[in-house]
């Protein structure tokens, strides 16, 4: 989520702020895209793993 936060804001502030001072606008918006790309790539990468299976030796006893 963090990344999705700051890739909008990066972009929105890229866009609308930073233009005023020359060409520093278009890398924070590059930036800004950068970071929704990595955003989609690790929640692609969360949503994909396989569940982990518990390991037996680890479990623990119920007690009575």
């Amino acid at each position: 989520m963090m990344f999705f936060g700051t890739g909008i804001l990066g972009i929105v502030i890229g866009l609308g702020v930073a233009p005023s001072f020359g060409d520093s606008g278009l890398f924070i918006t590059f930036l800004g895209v950068i970071n929704l790309c990595l955003g989609g790539f690790f929640g692609w990468v969360f949503l994909n793993q396989k569940p982990q299976e518990q390991d037996p030796r680890k479990k623990k006893r119920k007690r009575k």
